[in-house]
């Protein structure tokens, strides 16, 4: 029989599952409470990282609907629960583990699919959300414009066509 505390601690995480677009599993072993301060802080303001029991977190993943984590909860883990934009997230995870070496991307789950640590990583490659539409955004606009060269070149071409049949008629009309 579950004692209120963990039954609330697994209501707590379930809704954290829930909630979040992205929970990225770690492994921490070794890093110290400076080191986890810094690492909150690298995340951004829509992160979320928590030092989690395993048993209690599985549960709580298996009751959210999310059952393709059950082989990572081993050793001492800990969840970032992203509900913003993931790919700062992976970004911050993979940049402090690149000066931090004991923290290791176990794997986690994107908007409800599972991910590898190399897919976390490849997320982490991706530029921003904001870049990512900037960039569309000024493909669409240079369409757009070579679209409007030509629907403009249609009619110059018809009205330097009308004038040179014109004065071929002049040409004609005036030798006979």
């Amino acid at each position: 029989m579950p004692t209120p505390d963990k039954a609330a601690a697994v209501a707590e995480l379930t809704d954290k599952f829930r909630s979040s677009n992205a929970a990225v599993l770690t492994e921490y072993r070794g890093l110290t409470v400076a080191q986890l301060k810094q690492l909150r802080r690298s995340l951004g303001a829509n992160s979320e990282y928590a030092v989690v029991k395993n048993t209690l977190t599985k549960i709580a993943a298996n009751e959210a609907g999310i059952d393709t984590l059950d082989d990572l909860f081993t050793g001492p883990t800990a969840v970032a629960f992203v509900t913003g934009d993931p790919v700062e997230s992976a970004k911050g995870l993979r940049d402090f583990a690149k000066d931090n070496p004991n923290l290791v991307i176990k794997g986690g789950v994107l908007d409800g699919k599972a991910l590898s640590a190399d897919e976390f990583k490849k997320l982490a490659d991706l530029e921003s959300r904001e870049v990512l539409l900037s960039k569309l955004a000024g493909a669409m606009k240079g369409k757009q414009s070579q679209a409007a060269s030509v629907f403009q070149a249609l009619p110059s071409k018809f009205v330097r066509t009308a004038e040179a049949l014109r004065a071929k008629q002049a040409e004609q009309g005036g030798a006979e």
